[in-house]
């Protein structure tokens, strides 16, 4: 579904990816793994157009959008739920989610939908006509998901979805993120620092260091492995 080609990305003349190769089968959960500061976050930014490569290919079904505009890039089904979530403090839940869907047409679709998400995240229907800033980070973090999920995508980037919440809410987002997979058949990339939860519901993971990938395998082969755990599992 998504291939990444020897990508190279720059903030000004600093270099944070190198020579990035990267593959995403459909209906597949992939996990990016790394430290903080490793090119987890420009990895997504370079799929999405947010911070396009320099050098190398995106290929989308075997199409480059690399020089495509993250607009456009939505519309072909790729869409991004970003760290910190910036949702739309201001507009209330029901409206955050009507921005999710700007660029659909399909009434009954968008419908349909929210409904399924409703299901998906109770609170969120309870309090549909609240200002999103006035939620609680986790429940941002589903408003978040929710906006990104309303544009109906085939490929859903995920970007620190655990950050800054609590352990019990971060077990449900999980649980979640598997479910969207199964029950909508929504592909995964999901980047995150807690490398432990990540592996866990992910087929196939990457650990990235210094903005190269140094290893990628079986999610589960990744779990056990010495050098992972000992940089990133804490054993």
């Amino acid at each position: 579904m998504l291939e990444l080609r020897q990508i190279d990305t720059f903030y000004g003349n600093i270099q944070a990816l190198h020579e990035i190769d990267l593959k995403i089968e459909e209906g597949e959960i992939i996990s990016l793994i790394g430290a903080n500061g490793a090119g987890k976050s420009t990895t997504l930014m370079s799929i999405s157009g947010i911070t396009p490569p320099r050098y190398g290919e995106v290929l989308f079904k075997g199409k480059p959008i690399h020089e495509l505009s993250p607009d456009k890039i939505v519309t072909l089904g790729i869409c991004q739920v970003p760290e910190g979530r910036h949702i739309f403090p201001e507009l209330t839940v029901s409206e955050n989610l009507d921005m999710g869907a700007f660029l659909r047409k399909d009434k009954k679709g968008i419908e349909d939908d929210r409904e399924y998400l409703y299901d998906l995240f109770p609170i969120l229907k309870q309090r549909r006509n609240q200002p999103g800033g006035n939620l609680s980070g986790g429940e941002q973090q589903m408003l978040a998901m929710s906006r990104a999920l309303m544009a109906h995508p085939q490929l859903l980037l995920l970007d620190e979805p655990s950050m800054g919440l609590a352990p019990l809410i971060i077990k449900q987002i999980f649980e979640i993120i598997e479910k969207i997979n199964k029950e909508q058949n929504t592909t995964i990339f999901l980047v995150e620092q807690n490398a432990n939860l990540a592996l866990k519901i992910a087929d196939r993971g990457y650990v990235l260091e210094n903005g190269k990938i140094i290893m990628h395998d079986q999610a589960d082969k990744l779990l056990v492995n010495k050098d992972v755990q000992k940089a990133y599992l804490g054993i």
